[in-house]
Parts: C-alpha cells; structure tokens; sequence
C-alpha cells in the first residue's frame, strides 16, 4: 500500500493541466527575446547562449488554479562558486508601494556570506541599476557541489490559459525588461563567480 499511494497521488494530482502545450510558452519567449543563440532541450526547456558567453537555460512550470493554469519561465543560470559549502539565498524587492531597495533572506549557508554578496551587490552599480526596475518574482541563490545556481522567475514570458471561457494569452518581456534582465544575468553571474 505504501509504495501504490506516491503513484497514485502523481496520477491524480501531480500531472500537467488540461491544455497545457510544453515548449508553446517557450516559443513564445524565444522570439520575445530575440537572441541568436538557442538550443531546445526538450520541449519546455532550452539553452540560450550570449554573445559574451553567457549561457542560461529556461523552464517551463505550470501553476494550476481553479479552471485555469500559468506556464512560467523560468530563468537557470549556472555557474562556477569560488568557496564549497552550500548556502541558500533568496532577494526580493523592499518598500510597500514603491520599490526602495532590494532584501535578502538567508535559508542556509554560512554566517557572513549574506553580508558579503549584499556588499558587493550595492557596490556593482550596473546590477544593482538592472535589478531594482526588473519585474520578477522570484530570485533565487544556491550554491551547492562548487556551483552556483541562480533561478530568476520574470513576470514577463509567461502565458494564461483560461478553460472557462477558452482564451490563452502570453504576457511579453518588453524591451526595457529585456535589456535589464539580460544585464542582470550576466552582472549575477560575474558576482557570483568572484564570491
């Protein structure tokens, strides 16, 4: 009975929305973007790659809601950590109706290495400059294994499909959120590697 019941809550609960098209949203982004450089994976993910070398893969995850679903991307960036240890770290935007600043919040990982990130974050005044203006929702530091993994989730490049009445819209990364998103990722992925 113990090993019927993970199965059998996966068939019920952990499976794709109805009409839910992998790689569509995807597709969607990728001429949204507009860079040269990608590679699909498989459907619902690829590897976008920059001109300075830059590469990041971008997934996507449905969140189901009542007769209707969102596919989001996800941004992953991978890159070399300078120090071992695992750490865990999440930044948010601060202020209540304007944006005043960027927090951090530590999940784990050792004492001082918040202080040091947020240091050199505040002194790269090109990611700082990228950050604060850019729309997302999530931004999450892992560091794990010698690696560091950056996941960035826009509110941009992601798409709303309603059942009820039918439609599906994509929501697209206009030009400024494009630039700042790049930067972004090529200024995190710099930091990261010097920390």
């Amino acid at each position: 009975m113990a090993t019927t019941t993970p199965n059998l809550w996966q068939k019920l609960f952990d499976r794709a929305p109805s009409g839910y098209r992998p790689g569509v949203t995807l597709e969607h982004l990728r001429r949204n973007l507009g860079l040269a450089g990608c590679q699909v994976l498989e459907p619902g993910r690829a590897r976008f790659t920059l001109a300075g070398g830059v590469a990041f893969e971008v997934c996507e995850r449905t969140e189901s809601q009542l007769l209707m679903h969102i596919v989001v991307c996800e941004f992953r960036l991978v890159c070399s950590a300078r120090s071992e240890g695992v750490a865990s770290l999440a930044l948010h935007h601060t202020g209540a109706i304007r944006r005043a600043g960027l927090g951090w919040k530590q999940k784990g990982g050792e004492a001082g290495l918040l202080e040091r990130l947020r240091q050199r974050l505040e002194q790269d005044r090109t990611l700082y400059d990228a950050l604060m203006p850019l729309d997302f929702k999530r931004l999450r530091l892992e560091r794990a294994e010698g690696q560091w993994t950056v996941v960035l989730e826009h509110m941009g490049g992601s798409e709303v499909v309603n059942r009820m009445p039918a439609f599906r819209r994509y929501i697209r990364i206009d030009p400024q959120q494009r630039a700042l998103l790049l930067t972004a990722l090529v200024g995190l992925q710099k930091l990261l590697e010097e920390c």
